[in-house]
């Protein structure tokens, strides 16, 4: 049965330079797949310091990553590459996998479900009227193996991906693509290396499909980077408590009615439909605190892309990163930050998981979310350094809190106010 290994420990712990130790350590008796969010971090870091492993390249694979990634497979190389490129993975690299005896470390969770947003419910009736397709429990079976739509289309894309086995139904009316979990069967051992894993879809999803999990920690002892049993005293909150200055003022009430939330304050919801007073004070207030902080190289903020245009300001606006951001160093001289957001599972999704059992913990994917993005700044250096925040949904400020103080991580609506 298929079982991954989740390295939950804090940022900063070490997690990637276990990896690259531990690559380094066993590159003539195993062969890697590494998994790394982004192009940058490869080439300036994990490249520079584990350099037998090889991306793929597109001129190499006559314009296609995927064609030579598929060549270093039939070679036996270990392998370097991106999320992008390991959601491609198709049914020949799942041959070329088997028994091949390869090792994964997937920095960071994937992207593994996708709601298939040009696929309506009158859509999924057609297809079942045109008996193209049909749904056995959850999922949708192919039925026409001689259909020809046009390539790339969404018929086209729904006939692949049900003939692969990654197509469910949720409540009769939308489509999901879910990431195929049998890849995972294929490697000798899977590794991940994240923080607060219980939180993240990957976490939902892997229950869905039985995935076992084992976790553990990053502990330096002596110059080495060592996994040792899962222990979130290893942290050290404490320390980054007295690191952290969470901003309270008037500036987290004066942007709502009267001083009083009405529904989830700063979701997308609320955003939505959010007046443009509301917006207009936000920025306000973003153009304040930073100017009463430092320098723009200082700053660091982000909110909902939606909204990102009506809260740019003078002294911050170069400054945005989305709240999606992780494992990069490229912003770790930032200490002022500013995470203009409440955020939520997107509702189909918590949906989709529910419906199959598994339960979802809203407030801990949020604090996960947030702390990731957090440590962008300079509180991720080796020593770590001070950093002012501003975070105006009182939700997510009180899971912070509740971060720090290593109290249970929950939002009670009920107990609100300011």
């Amino acid at each position: 049965m298929t079982k991954v290994t989740v390295i939950d420990s804090i940022m900063g712990s070490g997690k990637t330079t276990w990896a690259k130790e531990y690559m380094n350590l066993h590159q003539d008796s195993m062969k890697f797949i590494y998994v790394s969010p982004y192009l940058d971090e490869i080439q300036n870091n994990i490249l520079k310091a584990c350099p037998f492993l090889i991306e793929p390249d597109s001129k190499l694979g006559k314009g296609s990553k995927l064609k030579h990634f598929k060549e270093l497979l039939v070679n036996g190389s270990s392998i370097i590459t991106t999320h992008a490129l390991f959601r491609m993975l198709d049914e020949e690299v799942m041959d070329l996998l088997q028994n091949a005896g390869y090792t994964l470390i997937m920095d960071e969770v994937a992207n593994v479900i996708e709601k298939l947003d040009e696929i309506t419910k009158d859509d999924i009736q057609a297809l079942k009227d045109a008996k193209l397709i049909e749904v056995e429990g959850r999922k949708v079976k192919w039925l026409d193996n001689g259909y020809k739509g046009v390539y790339g289309s969404s018929y086209v894309n729904v006939k692949y991906h049900s003939q692969q086995g990654n197509i469910y139904i949720h409540n009769n009316m939308m489509l999901f693509w879910t990431y195929p979990v049998k890849i995972f069967d294929l490697f000798e051992n899977s590794y991940i290396l994240t923080y607060l894993f219980d939180g993240q879809i990957q976490k939902y999803y892997y229950e869905l499909f039985n995935v076992k999990t084992n976790y553990k920690s990053v502990e330096k002892i002596d110059d080495c980077y060592i996994l040792v049993p899962h222990n979130p005293k290893l942290e050290d909150r404490k320390r980054y408590k007295e690191l952290i200055s969470i901003y309270e003022g008037a500036f987290n009430s004066n942007y709502v009615y009267q001083g009083k939330v009405k529904g989830h304050e700063l979701s997308s919801t609320w955003i939505k439909n959010s007046s443009n007073e509301m917006l207009e004070r936000l920025q306000l207030n973003l153009t304040s605190f930073f100017k009463s902080k430092g320098k723009s190289k200082d700053n660091l903020w982000t909110t909902k892309l939606s909204i990102q245009s009506k809260l740019r300001g003078k002294g911050y606006t170069k400054g945005f990163i989305p709240w999606t951001t992780r494992a990069t160093n490229d912003h770790q001289e930032t200490y002022n930050l500013a995470f203009v957001y409440n955020l939520y599972m997107n509702p189909f999704e918590k949906a989709f998981f529910e419906e199959a059992g598994v339960k979802v913990d809203e407030d801990l994917l949020a604090v996960s979310n947030l702390l990731q993005w957090i440590w962008r700044s300079r509180i991720r250096k080796l020593e770590p350094e001070s950093i002012n925040v501003y975070i105006p949904s009182l939700r997510m400020r009180t899971l912070l809190k509740q971060w720090l103080d290593n109290k249970e991580i929950r939002f009670h609506y009920k107990n609100r106010g300011y």
